[in-house]
């Protein structure tokens, strides 16, 4: 009789631990209908990217859009765990790792670096990197025209102490440096290419040899430890990646796309579209270095006020996929 107790007490405890089993399980497989992904994103960036190569129409998830001027307050947010990803230029995850940011790297892409200049206006006697000693540049803080602009002064032996750095967003650095109230403006495209078509801006120096072009999409840490949001993270890569690659093919559509979404004038983006090229990489060893070359740099400069480590703000979990 004792023995058949306990076959019967087992048998009922294996069904409960199975029973149990199975609804940890399901909890974690969240139906794709109650996953909402939330990107951020700057003017005529990946959502019209996206729309333009026809990879959002049958988009799996929900995905709800926030627009930000540039990549550090993009990055704030995706700490804050106020949007799950973004994508950024070179240094904004520097800043942010700087600040112990809840972010990681987790895709990666390189372009050409020729749009990202410091402009001067066309009658400006400046000539060369040297002549900026004691002038006053428009710079985005923790922009990759920030990191442009450092490296640059490098280069030519000088620091960012040798000049007066004014931090403006790009929409307030075209109106001080159309209206003369700055020397230069350190900034990328498109805003390089409207400069040159609208404001007659000069190309003083570019990032030909200074800048590594990479640029990332960052995740923020609350998103990538959702195990329900992980698979939109994912097919939300997936795609973009294939949305780059059908713009280095397509360059004409995604020209007239872009000047619809931004208000551009076509030939504006156009330019910007043919000097650029952003084209997925794989988060390598190689890329970790070049951004740690530059995060060092900051330091050496002062401007960030510790070493950091780039490598603990990478996450390669998606890397298979993308490949």
């Amino acid at each position: 009789m004792k023995k058949l107790l306990d076959r019967r007490l087992l048998a009922l405890l294996t069904a409960i631990v199975f029973t149990t089993g199975c609804s940890t399980a399901a909890s974690t497989d969240t139906p794709a209908a109650d996953v909402v992904l939330k990107v951020g994103d700057q003017k005529g960036g990946a959502k019209a990217l996206l729309t333009a190569a026809g990879l959002l129409n049958d988009f799996p998830y929900r995905i709800e859009w926030s627009t930000f001027t540039s990549g550090p307050p993009l990055l704030e947010a995706a700490s804050a765990g106020a949007i799950d990803l973004g994508g950024v230029g070179n240094t904004p995850p520097i800043f942010a790792a700087a600040a112990n940011a809840k972010i990681a790297a987790v895709a990666a892409s390189k372009g050409e670096v020729e749009a990202d200049a410091i402009l001067v206006p066309e009658s400006s006697p400046l000539r060369n990197v040297t002549d900026l000693k004691g002038k006053n540049i428009a710079v985005a803080k923790g922009s990759s025209a920030h990191g442009q602009v450092l490296l640059t002064l490098r280069a030519n032996g000088l620091t960012t102490k040798d000049v007066t750095l004014n931090f403006l967003q790009p929409s307030d650095a075209y109106g001080a440096f159309t209206q003369g109230k700055v020397d230069a403006w350190a900034v990328w495209d498109p805003y390089t290419a409207q400069a040159q078509a609208e404001a007659k801006a000069r190309v003083l120096t570019d990032g030909r040899g200074k800048a590594n072009g990479y640029g990332f999409q960052v995740a923020g840490r609350k998103a990538l430890d959702d195990k329900g949001k992980n698979p939109a993270l994912k097919e939300y890569l997936v795609r973009y990646y294939k949305a780059q690659k059908w713009a280095d093919t397509h360059r004409d559509e995604w020209a007239k796309a872009w000047a619809a979404e931004t208000g551009l004038k076509y030939e504006v983006a156009l330019a910007a579209v043919n000097r650029n090229g952003d084209l997925p990489v794989k988060i390598d060893d190689a890329l970790i270095r070049s951004e740690q070359e530059l995060a060092d740099a900051f330091t050496e400069d002062k401007t960030l006020p510790g070493k950091v480590d780039f490598a603990k703000f990478v996450d390669t979990r998606f890397q298979g996929d993308l490949a």
